[in-house]
């Protein structure tokens, strides 16, 4: 209940209201995100529907593993464990027995950039909620005695992580892409860290980073906006202000380098070759982060332990289907507040054609550069609008697009802002963010298992400025 996540995604969803010839008819509007800021900074953010009998509440604070340094890398992720091991009012057997009284969920995760506390309950219970969470946010006990036994569950935490080569293969890359950087740390820490947190780190960081300014607090489903509002003010307005208070949205920190590296680890026990490459990607904020994201949904995914693989439409699926030159592929766009990361993560136990593999990924890539297809790119749009807009399914997919969207950009697009930025984007945007992205460009490769056959790292970089489609 309590479990721990990585991930996060921009979701949304779309409504039409339209008429039946001359009669009138009555339908829901869509539903709108209300806002408001309270006089300490902190922004409360509301989706209501009305007749949902569930709602979901949450706070996102604009921190994560990023805000850390080498030496406290892994705080913000301890820090979540440790929320729910007891309060001042609540010790760690009442908290969990009124949550399950409750028929509620409790439950957090931590990100590079973000830390997220939500509880999805009955409508009637969302002032209870929200009492809970901000009793863990601001009054946590951090006992020495309950760091101490949490070392051992995040040690295992991390065992089990190592596991999913898919993690581990984009720890790596994060770390050779942002080389000595905060972006380039893994969000569990290394082990010694893990090891040697102290009460004092884990307070620390509550003080300088859960402050009012950074925080908004979600409701979405059976929630009303001006209760949520009372509820916040009641439960939050004790929250500190940053010494030197932004806005949602705005940049707290320094830009990172994106630097052109890689880091290969060979295990010749494993069976298959994982390969992540990517260029410098785009900032949630950036004009070209919807154009990217097409570019993205075009490349596609593949894997041929799916039915309908041989039907799927992306151009790079045919040719590696075809020639067996992998088991799967998967693309991305993964953005931060200032940079981001673009490529494709691939698993192959074709380990003779790994150089084949890698050259018609870049090929692709050049095509875009060059003459990317009207065809393509409108499938590409519907693709990526029903990945977007239809993904949004329940109260806590809407809670997590509103927070997300509030902490990185400030505001929230609508589901039809999102449809008709989907729908702008043109195959010369395609082709222009491609030449500015991809051409000539920089990458990092981060390469676990079967590793022998992938190529240099400089006949590879060349690739990317001397193909020629």
């Amino acid at each position: 209940m309590l479990a721990s996540s990585v991930r996060g995604a921009l979701r949304a969803a779309a409504r039409n209201n339209r008429s039946l010839r001359g009669f009138a008819t009555v339908l829901p509007s869509t539903p709108t995100t209300e806002i408001t800021t309270l006089s300490n900074g902190l922004t409360v953010a509301t989706e209501s529907h009305p007749h949902a009998q569930t709602a979901t509440v949450g706070v996102w604070i604009d921190a994560g593993s990023r805000a850390e340094t080498d030496a406290t890398n892994g705080t913000a992720h301890f820090l979540e464990h440790m929320a729910f091991k007891g309060t001042g009012r609540r010790n760690q057997h009442s908290l969990e027995l009124e949550v399950e009284n409750l028929g509620a969920h409790l439950n957090a995760y931590t990100s590079r950039e973000q830390t997220v506390y939500y509880a999805k309950s009955f409508k009637k219970d969302v002032g209870n909620a929200v009492d809970i969470i901000s009793d863990i946010l601001q009054n946590s006990k951090l006992e020495s005695a309950a760091v101490n036994r949490e070392r051992d569950v995040i040690l295992r935490e991390q065992q089990e992580v190592d596991k999913q080569l898919e993690e581990v293969v984009f720890d790596h890359l994060h770390s050779v892409a942002f080389n000595g950087q905060p972006l380039g740390r893994t969000i569990l820490g290394p082990r010694e860290n893990i090891l040697s947190i102290q009460r004092d780190d884990l307070s620390n960081y509550i003080k300088t980073n859960y402050t009012s300014d950074r925080m908004v607090l979600v409701g979405a489903g059976g929630v009303d906006h001006n209760e949520l509002v009372k509820l916040a003010e009641k439960h939050f307005s004790g929250l500190p202000v940053s010494p030197s208070p932004i806005k949602l949205g705005q940049v707290a920190h320094g830009k990172s380098d994106f630097v052109g590296s890689e880091v290969r680890v060979r295990d010749d026990t494993m069976p298959t070759c994982h390969i992540a490459i990517a260029v410098e990607g785009v900032s949630w904020s950036s004009p070209d982060y919807f154009p990217m994201l097409v570019m993205q949904s075009i490349i596609g995914n593949w894997d041929r332990a799916l039915g309908a693989s041989p039907l799927l439409s992306s151009k790079l699926s045919h040719i590696v289907q075809s020639n067996n030159l992998a088991n799967s592929f998967m693309s991305f766009s993964t953005s931060y507040s200032d940079t981001g990361l673009w490529g494709i993560y691939m698993v192959s136990e074709n380990l003779m054609n790994i150089d084949d593999l890698t050259h018609f990924t870049l090929k692709e890539w050049a095509r875009m550069s060059m003459s990317p297809m009207d065809a393509e790119v409108e499938r590409a749009k519907s693709q990526l609008k029903a990945s977007l807009l239809l993904s949004l399914d329940g109260t806590t997919a809407i809670a997590e697009d509103i927070g997300r969207q509030l902490v990185t950009t400030g505001r929230r697009m609508s589901p039809k802002q999102i449809e008709a930025a989907v729908d702008a984007v043109t195959t010369a945007d395609i082709q222009k963010v491609a030449q500015k992205y991809l051409w000539d460009k920089d990458i990092a490769i981060a390469a676990l298992g079967r590793v022998e056959g992938l190529l240099d790292y400089n006949r590879i970089r060349s690739d990317m400025s001397s193909m020629i489609y």
